[in-house]
């Protein structure tokens, strides 16, 4: 039986990302601040109707990780004893997704964003609080013990999707959501390094959760183990 603070991290990381997606989304809707973006190529551009800002919105990784932190962390607080083979994978991706998004804007995306107003605060709930967040929740409740070789090469599938969905979206509109997707301006050469050199990023930061996992589970497997007298 999952014990109830495991479940009340669950519930409380799940509430926070909700938090985050829903305030963004509300904000995009509202078109509340006028967009300072003047470059034709990047998502964003100024003049955009509420449909525009709307595929915008969906186009960006960062809201496709906050929204799958919300959906898992959710299902987890309903029902922590959840487990299957495409569950443990979207766990993972939960946690992937989210660190990966975290660590790019901060290191690379944060020195150039515009944010004024209320989207400093949709901001930090995207990108940082929620990241850290979820990490640490990891860290502490798991579950344990759901990572393999086979779960890794699963959890690439849906950040792959997100790929596709956005450069096929580019493609129509001639716009992408991310200088180093942005076709247009570096083309597909350029794009697809950068896409590798992300999914290796990606690799290891899922064998260094694998390893963290590992090493958790020996530590409170040796904790439990009786001494014998």
């Amino acid at each position: 039986m999952t014990p109830t603070w495991k479940r009340a991290l669950f519930g409380i990381n799940a509430a926070i990302a909700w938090f985050g997606v829903l305030f963004s989304f509300t904000l995009t809707v509202l078109g509340t601040y006028p967009s300072e973006n003047t470059n034709p190529t990047a998502l964003g551009f100024a003049g955009q109707g509420l449909l525009g800002r709307v595929f915008d919105w969906f186009t960006y990784f960062t809201l496709w990780s906050n929204i799958v932190v919300a959906i898992v962390m959710t299902m987890l607080f309903v029902r922590p004893s959840r487990d299957s083979f495409w569950f443990r994978v979207f766990r993972l991706d939960s946690v992937l997704m989210i660190v990966v998004t975290g660590i790019i804007y901060n290191a690379i995306l944060a020195a150039t964003a515009k944010n004024q107003g209320l989207e400093v605060w949709t901001t930090f709930f995207l990108h940082v609080l929620t990241p850290i967040l979820t990490f640490v929740v990891w860290l502490i409740a798991g579950p344990r013990g759901w990572i393999s070789v086979r779960i890794i090469g699963a959890s690439l599938i849906l950040p792959i999707v997100w790929l596709v969905f956005a450069l096929i979206r580019g493609a129509v509109i001639n716009a992408y959501p991310y200088g180093f997707l942005n076709v247009a301006t570096y083309g597909y050469g350029a794009v697809l390094t950068n896409v590798a050199g992300i999914v290796v990023f990606a690799l290891i930061l899922c064998a260094i959760f694998w390893g963290i996992d590992w090493l958790i589970r020996r530590i409170t497997e040796r904790d439990r183990t009786p001494v014998a007298a």
